[in-house]
């Protein structure tokens, strides 16, 4: 068992969620129990996994995509937004999210940790949001064909994948990956004269634009790319902290 400010301090201090200007906050969103005795972890605060924590009897929730964005503006809480927000608070489980800081962390990151399931070697800080990187860059353990990568990443991911390849038989050496909807970052990959780019979405102009361009486009879905970081995160506060986990794999296909 642990107390809450603990755990917020624990993450914010690993993820060094202070240094990044997001979309919206990081941390401690919504304040509940202040003993914590279990923790569940989600890609996203969402109806399933919120009732899931519930079912857990969970003390606190930990994702990756929070409840409180900035593109959204001010929200009434109602409908099914409320049905988000109203469990949390009736069943006193403190929700935490960390966005940006949990994509551009170089080991528990979303990126760092499918880069070395991708035996991904020599990572690197890679992309840029006001001066904090993403993602990671590196090389590939052993070089593969475009087609062969794909076939290993929807292996990896356990998801199909869309690629945009100037040619399917070309070896790939280096790889730079933004996960989750990065999807124009490929550009950066073209700057720093990489062969590869894997983020979770693409968009038809960067289909046509990233092959043009002589870079090979991997979308392997938003959420199939960012289960990692939270289970990596996960690992290390049951390796750390004397308190129960549990991962809650919400289905999504996107």
């Amino acid at each position: 068992m642990i107390k809450r400010q603990q755990l917020v301090d624990f993450c914010n201090h690993l993820l060094q969620s202070e240094r990044y200007q997001d979309y919206g906050p990081n941390g401690l969103q919504i304040e509940g129990n202040e003993q914590i005795r279990t923790i569940a972890f989600a890609v996203s605060a969402t109806q399933d996994s919120i009732q899931q924590a519930i079912s857990h009897q969970a003390d606190a929730l930990i994702v990756h995509h929070g409840l409180f964005w900035s593109f959204q503006g001010a929200k009434t809480i109602t409908g099914p937004y409320a049905k988000r927000v109203i469990p949390l608070i009736k069943h006193n489980i403190n929700l935490l999210g960390y966005h940006l800081p949990l994509d551009g962390h170089p080991e528990v990151g979303n990126a760092a940790v499918l880069g070395k399931l991708l035996n991904c070697l020599n990572q690197q800080p890679f992309g840029d949001y006001k001066g904090n990187p993403t993602g990671i860059k590196g090389e590939l353990a052993e070089p593969l064909s475009a087609k062969a990568f794909g076939k290993q990443l929807e292996q990896v991911l356990d998801h199909s994948v869309i690629m945009s390849s100037p040619d399917k038989n070309a070896l790939i050496h280096s790889l730079g990956i933004i996960t989750g909807g990065a999807n124009g970052e490929w550009r950066s990959a073209y700057q720093d004269n990489l062969d590869a780019y894997l983020t979770g979405e693409i968009s038809e102009h960067d289909w046509h634009d990233s092959q043009e361009h002589g870079i090979h486009m991997f979308a392997g879905g938003h959420h199939a790319t960012e289960k990692f970081g939270i289970q990596a995160l996960m690992k290390k506060i049951e390796e750390q902290l004397d308190v129960n986990c549990v991962f809650l794999n919400s289905e999504n296909p996107a």
